[in-house]
């Protein structure tokens, strides 16, 4: 008989989400506990958690973690972080010991100011400035790897359960408006503390489940503009996919949908709005590498907000629901129920049909 881990199950992962119309904070105890039905879709080897709204006493400043090897490459990667930032606070995440997670590294936290003078000398706006500085370390750095980077918000992950996970970084002491989560079956590659999703760049996160086959495509793509997929895993290159389509191009989220699960051409043909036809035309033509093809289903979360979105044949499970303020997505309709027994009007989003949920303007996160 076959043991654990000698199965691949490509239909495995999982992913849930909640967020708060108003705004309103939550721990990040009932997120954790979504994940505990769909213990079987993870095989232990990675599982993790993105927090929006979560250091407000720091919302203006960037929250840097970080994985370590050793204090020496801690020291040398603070000097690094000196040259280029004003290091506002600085503390190891606090933890909580237990036997399911082993062989941790070191786990630190870093809120940060870019320093105006090296801003204004590379010429470049803010975000760019700390994107290239995030690249520059995750690609340059022996022994330490930025796994989040964006304001008010972290993301906290590891080798393990997700279950296990977020009693191990002790989630239910923090409060946020938004929380994704991920049980990893990795299919290609190893499992290791780093490659754990969410996968985060600035104030954006991915969660995934699936394989996508244009990995390569898409990941020569991505690369001629200074981006650097070290980890070769598919939801970093979707992670980087969407922060160059947003943030760079400008695109909105329901184009950026459009591109990465982009209508078939006979689909595009068939509208019968020309204009929308000839939106989606454009697209197709002008990010053809960006198509991102084979089974997936994500959640993308950014500041004040979230994205859900399916390949456009639907080849993973994803599942939506509402409860006064809120909303849950996640891989099955009994993650739901753990974080709202009584939630509805829970539906199955379509293939390539994103649902978008914003919190109300005003709010304050």
């Amino acid at each position: 008989m076959k043991k654990e881990g000698e199965i691949r199950i490509p239909s495995g992962c999982a992913i849930a989400a909640v967020i708060s119309k108003d705004g309103k904070r939550m721990n990040g105890d009932g997120v954790v506990r979504s994940m505990v039905p769909m213990h079987e879709r993870s095989n232990g080897l990675g599982g993790g958690f993105a927090a929006y709204g979560i250091y407000p006493q720091y919302r203006d400043f960037y929250a840097f973690h970080l994985f370590f090897d050793s204090r020496d490459v801690r020291k040398d990667c603070e000097a690094f972080l000196k040259e280029r930032f004003e290091i506002v606070h600085a503390e190891r995440i606090p933890t909580r010991k237990i036997p399911q997670i082993t062989d941790e590294p070191m786990i630190w936290r870093y809120f940060l100011a870019p320093l105006p003078s090296a801003v204004a000398a590379m010429q470049v706006d803010e975000k760019e400035y700390v994107m290239r500085a995030v690249m520059q370390i995750n690609s340059e750095k022996n022994g330490c790897y930025v796994f989040s980077s964006g304001k008010n918000m972290g993301c906290f992950k590891a080798v393990g359960y997700p279950e296990d996970v977020g009693e191990f970084y002790r989630l239910d002491e923090y409060e946020g408006y938004c929380w994704t989560a991920h049980g990893r079956y990795p299919t290609n590659t190893p499992g290791w503390w780093g490659g754990a999703h969410p996968f985060s760049l600035l104030d954006a996160s991915v969660v995934h489940n699936g394989e996508i086959s244009s990995y390569d495509a898409n990941r020569r793509f991505i690369e001629m503009f200074g981006y650097h997929c070290t980890l070769q895993t598919d939801t970093e290159v979707i992670t980087y996919i969407m922060d160059y389509l947003l943030r760079r191009k400008g695109l909105t989220l329901q184009e950026a949908a459009a591109v990465i699960a982009a209508p078939f051409w006979s689909t595009i043909e068939a509208k019968t709005d020309a204009r929308e036809r000839e939106q989606y035309a454009f697209l197709r033509m002008v990010f053809p590498s960006l198509l991102v093809t084979g089974p997936f289903s994500i959640v993308f979360a950014f500041d004040g907000g979230l994205m859900a979105l399916n390949d456009r044949l639907k080849l993973r499970s994803m599942v939506v629901g509402e409860k006064d303020d809120k909303v849950f997505i996640a891989s099955e309709e009994s993650a739901i129920r753990v974080m709202a027994p009584d939630a509805e009007n829970i539906w199955s989003p379509a293939g390539g049909e994103p649902v978008i949920v914003r919190v109300k303007e005003g709010a304050k996160l």
